[in-house]
């Protein structure tokens, strides 16, 4: 299973409030609208930081993980014409596209 996971922040004078808003409530149901959606990808979560006690605040306004069965999957999804016309022009209203920080991982389930 092929893994992205990108830590992301909102554009320079966009509330934490008002971002968390549109990454939930906005850009996940129209990413989860395109037909490529439900083609290519396993799984597609939002993530965004919480208030934790002992724990250093937070480096990242929030966090999309996004699952493929291999690249081959990975290379349709990106290079569809949903995606690129209707969810990446989204993207950029945002999120701080020049902060993105991204991981490409394999999962080795250890326990």
């Amino acid at each position: 299973m092929l893994k992205l996971i990108f830590m992301i922040n909102r554009v320079q004078g966009m509330s934490y409030e008002r971002f968390v808003e549109h990454h939930r409530n906005r850009h996940a149901p129209l990413f989860t609208s395109i037909p490529e959606a439900e083609r290519y990808v396993r799984k597609y979560t939002v993530s965004h930081p919480v208030p934790a006690e002992n724990y250093p605040p937070r480096a990242y306004d929030g966090m999309t993980e996004i699952w493929f069965e291999n690249w081959e999957d990975h290379d349709a999804f990106f290079a569809s014409e949903n995606y690129r016309m209707l969810v990446n022009p989204d993207e950029a209203g945002f999120i701080d596209m020049e902060s993105v920080a991204v991981m490409v991982t394999e999962e080795k389930k250890v326990i």
